[in-house]
């Protein structure tokens, strides 16, 4: 198949790391090596690939890391961490993309772009944060932290305290003019990692925030932003499914703007999981993509050739 389109690819976090494993560079790279060996696949057939991706566990790690050692070494911010995170998933993605174009002779330069993205001081998530970030800790630890940091904890499913911070939505890229750079002079670029670095503009000037921004929605701003054809978000299920889990499961194959809405009125798609998703895809049709996909990593392939996953479409 011949291509010809530019796509945006999020990766979902079992991209990088599987449920289950403890998060070793060995354990990640071998899954990232798995990850590009279908985004190759997509540049071999003349597909122009811009990647971004999650950072969830890893930014947590980063979040432990900075706990356990703060006794030793200062303790770095949210903003800090989530750089860091894109740094060292960016640095897998681009060395096991680049060593698999190598062995398919294909010769590209793959870049990683540690990307900023503004939001809205004024957001409403700033008075009211929800996304929780890092471990489970016990209570006396969550109120402590509340006491002497101000931050906010939760409890969560029984399984031990989170903290919580705001989810802004994402209004603009910084290093969007970088990004286009790089994409016209050949280069296939990783960016936009985590939903991007939060921070706020005044005056010109940028101050990086304690929040996270939702990795669907900044996906979306990116493929926007780039005139992509195509969004394709990997997760770990081949298609969207409505009544998820009960005996009437029924998968989604191509599906009209109005249909996703009905299901979104419903309530089929949780907040925590599918729900940023389908809401990304459906946006980006709204706003003028051609077409948008959610599908499993293993199906991405024969989804963008039209044979799998779920199509959200105007």
């Amino acid at each position: 198949m011949d291509c010809k389109r530019t796509i945006v690819v999020a990766l979902g976090g079992n991209a990088i790391l599987q449920p289950g494993q403890k998060g070793t560079d060995i354990e990640q790279i071998k899954n990232v090596n798995k990850t590009c060996i279908q985004i190759a696949e997509m540049i071999k057939m003349g597909c122009n690939i811009i990647v971004t991706h999650g950072n969830g566990p890893q930014v947590g790690n980063i979040l432990v890391q900075n706990s356990t050692g703060a006794c030793n070494v200062p303790a770095m911010p949210l903003d800090i961490c989530g750089a860091e995170s894109q740094g060292l998933i960016g640095y897998m993605i681009q060395q096991q993309l680049k060593n698999v174009l190598n062995g398919m002779g294909i010769e590209r330069h793959v870049v990683t772009l540690v990307t900023q993205v503004v939001v809205d001081k004024n957001d409403p998530a700033f008075k009211n944060p929800t996304k929780p970030v890092g471990p489970f800790y016990p209570e006396e630890y969550a109120k402590k932290a509340e006491k002497e940091k101000g931050e906010k904890w939760v409890e969560d499913a029984g399984r031990g305290f989170r903290r919580v911070v705001p989810s802004p939505e994402p209004v603009k890229i910084v290093e969007l003019d970088a990004i286009l750079s790089l994409i016209n002079s050949g280069c296939i670029v990783i960016a936009n990692g985590g939903g991007g670095i939060p921070v706020v503009e005044e005056k010109g000037t940028y101050k990086g925030v304690e929040a996270v921004v939702d990795k669907d929605f900044s996906g979306e701003l990116l493929a926007l932003n780039l005139n992509a054809d195509t969004l394709i978000i990997l997760t770990d299920v081949p298609k969207v499914y409505v009544n998820f889990k009960k005996d009437n499961q029924r998968a989604l194959d191509t599906v009209s703007i109005e249909e996703i809405k009905k299901y979104q009125s419903e309530g089929q798609f949780k907040a925590g999981s599918m729900g940023p998703k389908v809401e990304a895809c459906r946006r980006f049709i709204e706003k003028g993509g051609r077409n948008a996909i959610i599908t499993s990593l293993d199906t991405a392939v024969k989804a963008l050739e039209g044979t799998a996953g779920t199509h959200i479409v105007k």
